[in-house]
């Protein structure tokens, strides 16, 4: 490493630690190498929406921090999906070998069988003696013996295997509730919310507002056009959301055809007028069922918001706006509630 170089690291430490305690972020390996990169001010891409972010909030919200860092930073996946394929891999590899063998031994087996059975009606026929007569049983016998050790080694294998399926199941299913996004709207996640919530609850932010909202009478959507017709609603209506989020606001999708939206620094009123205008951008939604190629044009949603209050807890903030959400379904559905 050249003297510059250790120069330049040493200069980048003392100018991103600083930063991070003041952010109150966890100095992970990963946040590091966001602020190192940050502080180098070689990313113009990375320096412009980490700007953004920070002038917005008075914290570094670990969702965000974790998206600029896989946008900007990170140029490979992540160990932990990487063992998780290569272990797969080595698994799927093995089991085809062990069928392989398995099939070739059954069918050596089958011949020296074959040809065995063969003999016992020449046993008679020919007149065979005592000695020839054994050695047909012994050969009988040890191919019998040859099957069964093969089928008990394919059958031990197979119970490993399953128990090592087992156990990537339940790495697959913890890399799913890990993971930032939603594999169908391409939001982020419940999970990624009640991260960045916690964070926004657990600081001195300035406060903030979260919009809840439902799509009206999915359900028939599902029933009426079939579940297809139901993701495509759900698509346009994350990507029409997605679409209207602006400075650092964050949309998720909360779970079903719930979305919640999360506005850093927003009074009420505010987040009123903006849930607002999402309501009527969907009332403009139109899509085509491709099956029938009628079009669809009855897409409305219903809203709750809310603004943080003081000492508030995460289930407290959700259980405020969703009772909002659900009085606006009450009143007849399509509208923002409060008014």
């Amino acid at each position: 490493m050249s003297k510059e170089l250790i120069v330049e690291s040493a200069n980048n430490l003392k100018k991103a630690l600083p930063l991070m305690m003041k952010y109150s972020v966890p100095t992970t390996p990963n946040n590091y190498a966001l602020w190192y990169h940050y502080v180098a001010e070689k990313n113009p891409a990375l320096k412009e929406s980490m700007d953004k972010l920070l002038s917005a909030s008075d914290i570094c919200p670990p969702i965000q921090a974790e998206s600029l860092y896989r946008k900007h930073v990170s140029s490979t996946v992540e160990n932990e999906t990487w063992e998780f394929r290569s272990t797969l891999e080595n698994m799927m590899t093995q089991l085809d070998q062990l069928i392989g063998d398995t099939h070739s031994d059954t069918t050596e087996f089958q011949h020296s069988f074959d040809k065995n059975v063969s003999n016992i009606g020449k046993v008679e026929e020919e007149g065979w003696s005592i000695e020839e007569v054994v050695g047909l049983l012994k050969s009988l016998e040890k191919d019998a013996k040859q099957m069964r050790n093969a089928t008990q080694f394919f059958g031990n294998s197979l119970a490993s295997a399953k128990s090592e399926i087992g156990t990537l199941k339940g790495q697959l299913e913890e890399s799913r509730k890990a993971a930032l996004y939603d594999s169908l709207t391409g939001l982020l996640n419940r999970h990624a919310f009640d991260t960045e919530l916690t964070s926004y609850l657990q600081s001195n932010s300035g406060g903030f507002s979260i919009i809840l909202c439902d799509i009206d009478h999915f359900k028939k959507f599902n029933d009426t056009w079939g579940h297809l017709l139901g993701d495509q609603v759900l698509k346009a209506v994350g990507r029409k959301i997605n679409e209207s989020m602006r400075d650092q606001s964050s949309a998720y999708r909360f779970g079903g055809e719930e979305f919640v939206m999360l506005l850093p620094k927003t009074n009420i009123r505010i987040a009123r007028h903006f849930a607002e205008s999402i309501r009527k951008k969907l009332e403009r939604l139109s899509l085509k069922d491709k099956r029938s190629g009628q079009m669809i044009n009855n897409i409305t949603a219903s809203f709750g918001v809310v603004e943080s209050q003081p000492n508030e807890s995460i289930t407290e903030v959700i259980a405020r706006a969703d009772e909002y959400l659900y009085k606006a379904k009450n009143l007849g559905r399509n509208r923002v509630l409060p008014i």
